[in-house]
């Protein structure tokens, strides 16, 4: 009797350990989850993240053939789907997610959230999840709809393309966790993300192409925190960030190079301005 009850309790304990366990994945995936259902409720945020975009990608091709008109030679469709992939992400991304941070510190959700197993990398990144999956989305489908309405070639560097858009998303949600430390309520995150989005979209080659600048303002514009990675983009894509002719694989890395130091220098700027600035509550 002594050791069959010795036994049985030893047993017991291990097929209790055996049952799920909370990991990074899963708590990614339930927090991205539960802002998933969130995000479709809102229908504001669904009209910044759909239309929004789509209304000023029509926008913008407008002002790519009229800068043409007046810059002979200037690419307009490479133009055109290089300004939509950085649209999409600058509000789906940036400006979402700033106003969901904003939404769920308002609501304690974040302070909530800190006193469980979720690190705080891990609740940034889960809120994170639905805005991120929406805009890549959203991106694939321009660069399908591109490559087949405006014949478009296949990326030239697909390596290149994934680095620049991997180094978009990292920065600019970076860039959304600094922003939200200033913005007090969703309703004011219109204003507190504007500089960043009129910087991005007039001052990243987005509406107006850096090769149609003077050298001087290019020169400023490319040090500017989203155009790296926009440039990368459109180097993996057309092998060219427009400064020079078009060149093959091997050829892109050399372009790409100085992107990719700037890049990675104001991606480490905005990782440590988010860790520094971003606040988990309201202020009392």
């Amino acid at each position: 009797m002594t050791t069959a009850t010795t036994t049985a309790g030893p047993q017991r304990t291990r097929s209790s350990d055996t049952g799920p366990r909370s990991t990074v994945v899963r708590r990614l995936l339930a927090l991205g989850r539960a802002e998933g259902v969130l995000l479709l409720r809102n229908r504001t945020a669904l009209f910044t993240a759909l239309l929004l975009p789509v209304l000023l990608i029509g926008g913008l091709k407008n002002v790519l053939d009229q800068q043409a008109e007046s810059s002979p030679g200037l690419d307009v469709d490479s133009l055109l789907v290089n300004g939509a992939v950085g649209m999409v992400l600058a509000f789906v991304v940036y400006y979402n997610l700033t106003a969901a941070y904003v939404a769920r510190r308002g609501e304690l959700v974040l302070k909530r959230l800190r006193t469980g197993e979720a690190r705080d990398l891990e609740i940034l990144v889960g809120t994170a999840v639905p805005s991120v999956g929406l805009a890549l989305l959203m991106c694939g489908v321009i660069g399908v709809v591109g490559a087949a309405t405006l014949h478009l070639t296949a990326p030239v560097n697909p390596l290149l393309l994934v680095v620049g858009l991997a180094l978009a998303v990292a920065t600019l949600m970076a860039l959304a966790a600094v922003s939200s430390a200033f913005t007090r309520t969703v309703e004011s995150a219109g204003i507190t993300t504007m500089p960043v989005l009129l910087l991005t979209q007039f001052g990243s080659g987005l509406f107006v192409p850096l090769e149609v600048m003077p050298e001087r303002l290019a020169d400023i514009c490319r040090l500017l925190p989203s155009t790296p990675a926009f440039q990368l983009v459109r180097v993996g894509w057309f092998g060219t960030d427009g400064s020079a002719a078009p060149t093959g694989f091997a050829g892109t890395w050399a372009t790409a190079a100085p992107h990719l130091v700037t890049g990675s220098v104001w991606l480490a700027l905005a990782v440590w301005g988010a860790v520094r600035y971003f606040r988990w509550e309201p202020r009392r």
